[in-house]
């Protein structure tokens, strides 16, 4: 019998979860539209709000919760309409935000992709920041820049799509959430604001500040797969440790080794093998890895997250990101260590 596909890309979209595919068909039978007024619409739009407090009280927020097609729609939101003065964000953040707003001011980060102090320019702006970084895994300090963004008049914008559920929610103005990293559906995500007096409306539905007729089945998908949580988050711990160890004693190098990571996502350096060739190995191995980010690994552009942290192009070029789900075991991070081991050693041989 074949060896079944091994898939280690998670950070980039997991597969959905049976409670949240549940919730779904059932919701394709209420197919009214929530802002109708007749009785159908009047139960779609129960069903809507009653999603929305389940996904609040989940995550442990009290603020407004609009519906958005995704994490990127919700950053654009914020990042366009918010009521500050003006635009910072972090060196190593999303492409969505770079593109959101691309004359904004870059706040620089270590060797380790973390924001230092604010500049004064912070003062009165909205700052964003990522909770996790999608490539890395690494982990800001949100707390410590939450406060100097308050203390400065400013507002926050964290985007929380690779840690909502999985870490608590920072203490931010505006949090971007994505279903489809969590086990919901692809298509839906949130902004959760704290106090929409700081948000200018658009108009339209979710109350005045995103048009469009609400998808209840993604909605229910989205609340249903946030309540399931992630019990197993210390046990990714143990196992990206395992692949760590194993990466390292075969000569590999584990990218911000020293710095708290999401146990989730983990990115590695194998000397003298391009990602694209990786790729290639590993996928004709069964095997399912990224080089850093699913929005822009496609491109062949080196990473602009180990730009940012200091790695030349040439190293940059070198790294993998490999991200675990709640049903990936030893024997899978086992495999994909042989794997790596077998690429290397190939290369090593070609190169002596």
């Amino acid at each position: 019998m074949a060896t079944p596909r091994l898939y280690l890309d998670h950070a980039a979209t997991t597969p959905l979860h049976p409670a949240a595919r549940a919730a779904m068909a059932q919701a394709l039978d209420r197919w009214a539209n929530p802002s109708s007024p007749h009785a159908e619409g009047r139960a779609a739009r129960a069903a809507l709000e009653e999603a929305r407090a389940r996904i609040g009280r989940a995550l442990g927020f009290d603020g407004a919760i609009l519906f958005t097609s995704g994490a990127t729609e919700a950053i654009e939101i914020a990042l366009r309409r918010a009521k500050a003065d003006g635009r910072l964000v972090s060196a190593v953040e999303h492409d969505a935000v770079r593109r959101a707003v691309p004359e904004a001011a870059v706040l620089p980060v270590d060797g380790d992709g973390l924001v230092g102090p604010l500049p004064d320019a912070a003062r009165g702006a909205l700052v964003a920041v990522q909770a996790v970084n999608n490539e890395t895994g690494v982990i800001q300090p949100l707390d410590r820049i939450g406060a100097a963004v308050r203390d400065g008049g400013g507002l926050l914008l964290a985007d929380c799509a690779q840690s909502a559920a999985k870490l608590a929610l920072p203490e931010a103005d505006f949090i971007a959430l994505s279903a489809h990293k969590l086990g919901g559906p692809p298509g839906i995500g949130a902004l959760l604001v704290r106090d929409l007096a700081t948000l200018s409306p658009s108009g339209g539905q979710e109350q005045g500040y995103r048009g469009g007729t609400e998808n209840l089945p993604a909605v229910l998908g989205f609340a249903a797969a946030v309540e399931m949580g992630f019990d197993w988050i210390e046990r990714a711990a143990a196992l990206r440790a395992r692949l760590d160890a194993a990466i390292a004693a075969a000569g590999g190098i584990v990218v911000a080794a020293a710095r708290e990571r999401l146990p989730t996502i983990a990115s590695y350096r194998m000397p003298g093998v391009a990602a694209t060739a990786q790729l290639i190995r590993f996928d004709m191995a069964g095997i399912a890895v990224s080089a850093g980010s699913a929005c822009s690994s496609g491109s062949l552009k080196p990473s602009h997250v180990l730009a940012a942290m200091g790695w030349d192009e040439a190293s940059a070029r070198e790294v993998v990101r490999i991200s675990f789900g709640r049903d990936t075991s030893e024997a899978d991070i086992d495999r994909v260590a042989a794997e790596w081991r077998t690429i290397a050693t190939a290369a090593r041989a070609r190169a002596a």
